[in-house]
């Protein structure tokens, strides 16, 4: 009996090792305490994580690993945008604790729950986690270029909350870890039918 390989070695999955290793030099940038390397650095990351989904998808380049390792570059970049929000934005998040706390619980629940149930963080990609990462990358690129805008940080957290409440349906409600989900729509549906 054969079996297929994955064929590791891609565009998508050295995009998402970069990312990864690219962490290191954003707590630099967090440490020394300079704004504009950290926004240029996380969104390179930002932009990065775009590129390597749309390759993986229009290349038919997608693979568990890579799946797994854009995952782990997602929540690197996540923890470090919110962690470079908290050290270079200090005024602001203590203003906005309550939602700040909001956002990173609920971001945490379902990475924690996975963690204990599968023994691995979740790489669903679910198309509202791809919504929030542009609606999050879009706040935290304008507010370090432009300053805060109230309305949009609403909506970003509302939208957040929502995808993350999703993840956390999911890691609950499944019986193993899957990945590349479109929703939690698509996942119920097909187990009625």
């Amino acid at each position: 009996m054969t079996t297929n390989k994955e064929n590791i070695w891609n565009v998508p999955n050295a995009l998402s090792a970069y990312r990864i290793l690219a962490l290191p030099f954003i707590i630099y940038t967090i440490v020394s305490g300079d704004k504009n390397l950290f926004i240029t650095l996380l969104s390179i990351n930002l932009i990065t994580d775009i590129l390597d989904g749309w390759i993986a998808r229009a290349f038919k380049l997608q693979t568990e690993l890579g799946a797994r390792l854009d995952s782990l570059a997602d929540i690197g970049t996540y923890i470090m945008a919110f962690v470079g929000m908290i050290v270079l934005e200090r005024d602001f998040v203590e203003e906005y604790r309550f939602e700040f706390i909001l956002l990173i619980g609920l971001w945490f629940l379902p990475q924690l729950l996975a963690l204990f149930r599968f023994g691995r963080f979740p790489s669903f990609h679910l198309w509202s986690s791809k919504a929030v990462g542009y609606v999050q990358g879009i706040f935290i690129f304008t507010f370090f270029l432009f300053g805060f805008w109230k309305p949009y940080f609403y909506f970003m957290l509302v939208v957040s909350c929502l995808s993350y409440l999703e993840e956390l349906l999911l890691v609950a409600s499944l019986p193993k870890l899957r990945s590349n989900l479109k929703s939690a729509f698509f996942v119920f549906r097909q187990k009625i039918s």
